[in-house]
């Protein structure tokens, strides 16, 4: 990329808009044009199902301040339709289209949808966007009833916790064991015993069998035979990658748009993917392109988008993080990094902490009110999970720029301390030796 070119970046969230900032770290004058499908700027995204939804934040106090002069074209309201990568052409509606010389694809995920459940009815939700907390706090505003939420997935434990703070009852439907059950059974033992603490009602194993919608409310009978009768009901049962404007571009789109490990996409040139869309290989796990969503992978893959593209597919360094993850559920807080998802063993690595282990290999830890423990973890497993070499060749791009650049830190007005503290190269406790770590006696399979 260079002087007179443009870049244009699909996607105004913190993928978005951290590749644009970093665009502008490295010395790139062109002209950068940002297209986003929601009418508002970049903003914090986990508020939506926490501070946002409980009026406890304005939506002008969620927004994300970009660090340096970005001097962009602002799209917003605007949604992609479709992409001609032969044209390097960004179609828009009405007819509109966007030239590129670089583009950045970020457009994320949304809420994947209840088969059967009243989609028409306004107090059925789900819980993405600003304008989704903003309707959501309507319709508890128009009944004191029972608020129900189905998937007992982090988003949905976040909300019902956020309904307990607001005094409101709520029951969580899920059709796993317990909560979080994906992070291992003390974890999800633990988040169990705070929501019976704060008397929030836990509905498990079960599903809906049938909904009624009335004048005022909506009936939810259960497979367990339980009737809930509700004043708004959430659905959080996972996402679906954005890709539907990308039909027919050459990409590859089976769950998010298959990449390099640099983050380029397959089957177009120019053409970079950040974000929770991007499905690449983090060769510091294995070869297996997989998505990650979380929001500190945002911000980085944003950022190590837009070094790829200015260094160019030749030269492009492998993205190799180590993805980590954090979120508080009531006082307590929850960490993860690595991939937990991978783990076919689990193991307790210190009191609080999870281990997941597969083929005798630590691949991710989960932590439940153990900051300071999971700073520790975190290092031994940025040890244990070493990027592997070579990946990082010298940049092919001319001028003090790109050299200038890397060592400017992430915005850390996105980060929570504690995150920050994972970016630390010191850990806060010496590392053990692989003799003395528990989870390398845990079998394999």
């Amino acid at each position: 990329m260079s002087d007179g070119d443009r870049i244009v970046v699909v996607g105004a969230g913190v993928a978005g808009l951290r590749s644009a900032e970093r665009l502008r770290e490295l010395g790139f004058d062109g002209e950068i044009v940002l297209v986003g499908d929601e009418p508002r700027k970049p903003y914090h995204r986990p508020m939506v199902s926490k501070e946002l939804v409980t009026g406890g934040v304005k939506p002008v106090a969620a927004s994300l301040e970009p660090y340096l002069d970005l001097d962009v074209h602002w799209r917003l309201g605007t949604r992609a339709t479709w992409l001609d990568t032969k044209e390097r052409t960004v179609h828009l509606p009405g007819g509109e289209s966007l030239w590129y010389d670089g583009l950045i694809v970020a457009t994320g995920v949304y809420p994947r949808h209840l088969p059967g459940s009243p989609r028409h009815d306004p107090r059925v939700r789900v819980l993405r966007t600003v304008e989704d907390s903003l309707a959501v706090r309507r319709a508890l505003g128009n009944s004191n009833k029972s608020v129900v939420v189905i998937g007992s997935g982090l988003i949905g434990n976040e909300f019902a916790a956020s309904m307990r703070y607001l005094g409101r009852d709520v029951t969580l439907i899920g059709h796993a064991k317990a909560p979080l059950h994906r992070f291992g059974e003390r974890i999800a033992s633990a988040l169990a015993k705070e929501h019976q603490h704060h008397r929030a009602k836990l509905a498990m194993n079960t599903e809906v069998r049938n909904w009624i919608s009335t004048k005022e409310t909506v009936g939810l009978h259960l497979t367990n035979n339980q009737f809930l009768v509700a004043s708004c009901v959430v659905l959080s049962i996972g996402s679906v990658p954005a890709v539907d404007w990308l039909r027919g571009s050459e990409l590859t789109i089976d769950d998010g748009v298959l990449c390099e490990a640099t983050l380029f996409a397959v089957g177009a040139e120019d053409v970079v993917v950040a974000g929770d869309v991007a499905k690449w290989p983090n060769l510091r796990i294995d070869e297996t392109p997989r998505r990650v969503e979380h929001w500190m992978n945002g911000v980085e893959s944003g950022r190590a988008a837009a070094e790829s593209l200015m260094l160019g597919r030749g030269s492009a360094r492998p993205y190799t993080p180590l993805p980590r993850a954090w979120s508080s559920l009531y006082d307590t807080r929850l960490q993860t990094v690595g991939m937990p998802s991978l783990g076919k063993d689990t193991i307790e690595l210190s009191d609080g902490v999870t281990g997941f282990v597969r083929e005798g290999r630590l691949v991710g830890a989960a932590g439940w009110d153990r900051p300071k423990a999971m700073i520790h973890w975190t290092a031994e497993l940025d040890r244990r999970l070493p990027v592997p070499e070579p990946v990082f060749p010298a940049p092919a791009v001319a001028g003090p720029s790109f050299a200038a650049a890397e060592s400017t830190p992430i915005g850390e007005d996105v980060l929570a301390p504690f995150e920050r503290d994972f970016l630390s190269d010191t850990p806060t406790a010496a590392v053990p030796a692989q003799e003395e770590m528990p989870w390398a006696r845990v079998p394999a399979g």
